[in-house]
């Protein structure tokens, strides 16, 4: 990775960045989980709304009519449909910028990463539609298949912090990447199988769209109204077309690129806020807003916008329109006798739990893949369970795959049921693997796995001082750079009383040099000079080639000759891999990752900060 191309602040990682978890993900993690409530209380009011004396007033206002009118044109559907049509195509878009980002500079940038989340999801769609056609292979009930191929991932994240174990990073990450593609099939699925007859123009003037998003990321336009102005082209096309509106937003967020904040952009926003702070007026504030937004990718600030929207409006609302189940008159015995609620219920609590864990064996055995450390068996099995809830695209595809009230009613109840099930199955073997397995935490570990020594470990302060900072650092970082200064405010302010130690995690795949130069450092430090190559290595961090650390190894004053045989035999490869092992058995993924004492530190590295962990972990001995 050159340095016009820097990762966000604690998005290095070497694999991935996991326990450690970058921004974009945790505000997703937080929204998602967060949704998951209201998205049980809408539930609940359409389910009572529909079943009180005011049930004709439910079905009243979503068969409302709303028009939007401009010359000649007209858009006019009933309130129902501008929700599952409109906002939930909103909804899917935040999904498609999500899976763009994290294919561009997140999570799924690994791609081996990938393959066995996407082993359980195949599994997790097929199984649970052959079990559903075994219940109801012919006939309109057949058509219902797709509604258990796919999960709710606020529903589900939102009680997996319920359900699951204390601590479920690696399991949420597991699972997320799994819906990944389990959203992208439904999605496929809901324009192939359940879009509306295809009108041609229609349908062309939403490629020439798309083909315009691309081509607005492939310039790099960084203003936000073209990409909207677009999409909403997009949107109006597609559903004049006959397709459904879920494939304009997923395939509108994967087109808005997304990439690591540019140096040379980030620095520019520094210079016009500063020169704002110097000189407060109107046109130089206006100038700082802009380099800021420059320095955002569109994408995200996207995603910053509607992430919200979607989990706290959007989804429940939708929620609210077709959750509600009107259960009087002998409908919900009819349901419970019904192959279309039981094959729901089959496909979604059985088939999921079924299909995931056997796609995750299969992968495994076949060596494409393992699970995440700290996710066990039983953590699998009861996220699999959970993954039965399949609540929001369950109810789209119920809508646009029965032409019958009746059956609509029967697959929604099959829903609700596999909703309660799966929660509380999830429940009971989550506490088993608990009890049974010692499974308690399904996330990267905390505590430092090598103990510092002294004979062996790069030291700064008294070998035996009672405080103990230890960093896991990458010369290329340039995160790692900027946390020197840190680590000399930290070692300033406690003097005698801390010990730093700095430990290697090169990470080879975005920092080509960085192997080299941990090993030009273990060189030094065989002569006795590793900090003065240290602070070499930090202030040249664009010049790492053989020739220019030979350079350095002459400037401190080194045997060079010993020195470039050292790193040619590769000497010190050994210590450098050791590092990297305890690095990993520690829990750290990305780079700077900082112990205090022997706690992995998570959150912002600032000298504040630090010092104030240390000053916590003192007084706790």
């Amino acid at each position: 990775m050159t340095a016009d191309a820097l990762p966000a602040p604690g998005q290095t990682r070497r694999l991935q960045l996991v326990g450690q978890l970058s921004a974009p993900l945790r505000r997703f993690l937080r929204t998602e989980s967060g949704s998951a409530t209201l998205l049980v209380a809408a539930t609940a009011l359409a389910l009572c709304w529909s079943n009180s004396a005011w049930s004709a007033s439910y079905e009243a206002l979503w068969h409302t009519e709303a028009s939007i009118a401009l010359g000649s044109f007209e858009l006019s559907m009933h309130l129902s449909h501008w929700i599952n049509d409109g906002l939930m195509a909103v909804f899917f878009l935040v999904i498609g910028l999500e899976v763009r980002r994290d294919l561009s500079v997140g999570e799924l940038t690994e791609r081996r990463r990938v393959v066995l989340p996407v082993l359980a999801g195949v599994g997790g769609l097929v199984v649970p539609a052959l079990l559903y056609l075994a219940v109801n292979p012919a006939g309109e009930a057949a058509q219902g298949w797709g509604a258990v191929i796919g999960s709710d991932t606020a529903f589900l994240l939102g009680t997996l912090a319920l359900v699951g174990p204390a601590t479920s990073t690696q399991l949420r990450v597991f699972l997320l990447t799994l819906m990944v593609f389990d959203d992208l099939v439904a999605v496929t699925v809901i324009g192939a199988v359940y879009s509306e007859e295809i009108v041609p123009g229609a349908l062309g003037a939403a490629l020439g769209a798309a083909a315009a998003l691309a081509l607005l990321g492939r310039l790099g336009v960084w203003r936000t109204w073209p990409y909207v102005a677009v999409m909403l082209v997009l949107w109006v096309a597609t559903v004049e077309s006959g397709l459904h509106a879920s494939i304009a937003g997923m395939s509108a967020g994967l087109l808005i690129p997304s990439y690591a904040p540019r140096r040379a952009d980030v620095e520019g926003a520094a210079r016009r806020f500063t020169a704002f702070r110097q000189s407060p007026l109107a046109e130089v504030g206006r100038s700082a807003q802009e380099a800021l937004a420059r320095a955002v990718p569109v994408n995200e600030r996207l995603q910053m916008i509607l992430l919200p929207w979607a989990g706290y409006v959007i989804v429940p609302l939708f929620a609210l329109a077709n959750a509600g189940v009107d259960l009087r008159g002998g409908m919900l015995g009819d349901a419970l006798r019904s192959p279309v609620t039981w094959g729901v219920v089959l496909g979604l609590v059985g088939g999921k739990v079924i299909g995931i864990c056997a796609g995750t064996y299969a992968g495994v055995r076949l060596r494409l893949g393992e699970l995440p450390q700290g996710v066990g068996p039983g953590h699998l099995l009861g996220g699999a369970t959970l993954a039965g809830i399949g609540f929001t695209v369950s109810l789209l595809i119920i809508g646009l795959a029965f032409p019958s009230q009746d059956l609509r009613d029967q697959a929604t109840v099959g829903v609700l049921i596999a909703l309660v099930l799966a929660t509380a199955l999830g429940w009971v073997v989550f506490r088993l693997a608990a009890v049974l397995r010692g499974e308690t935490s399904a996330g990267l570990p905390t505590v430092l796995a090598d103990e510092v020594d002294a004979g062996r470990d790069h030291i700064l302060g008294p070998a035996g001082a009672p405080l103990t900072l230890v960093e896991y650092a990458d010369f290329e970082c340039p995160f790692c750079a900027r946390a020197t200064g840190v680590a000399r405010q930290v070692r300033d302010h406690f003097g005698d009383d801390l010990r730093y130690v700095l430990r290697h995690l090169p990470l080879p795949d975005v920092h080509p040099h960085a192997e080299l130069a941990a090993a030009a450092a273990e060189a030094a430090g065989a002569q006795g000079r590793f900090w003065a190559m240290h602070d070499r290595l930090f202030e040249h961090q664009d010049a790492l080639e053989l020739t220019e650390l030979a350079g350095y190894a002459g400037d401190i004053g080194l045997d060079v000759e010993r020195f470039l045989r050292e790193i040619d035999e590769r000497v010190h490869a050994g210590r450098i891999r050791a590092d990297v092992a305890g690095a990993e058995a520690s829990g750290a993924r990305g780079t700077p990752t900082f112990f205090v004492g022997t706690r992995r530190h998570v959150g912002p590295y600032d000298a504040e900060t630090l010092i104030r962990e240390l000053e916590a972990s003192r007084a706790q001995v």
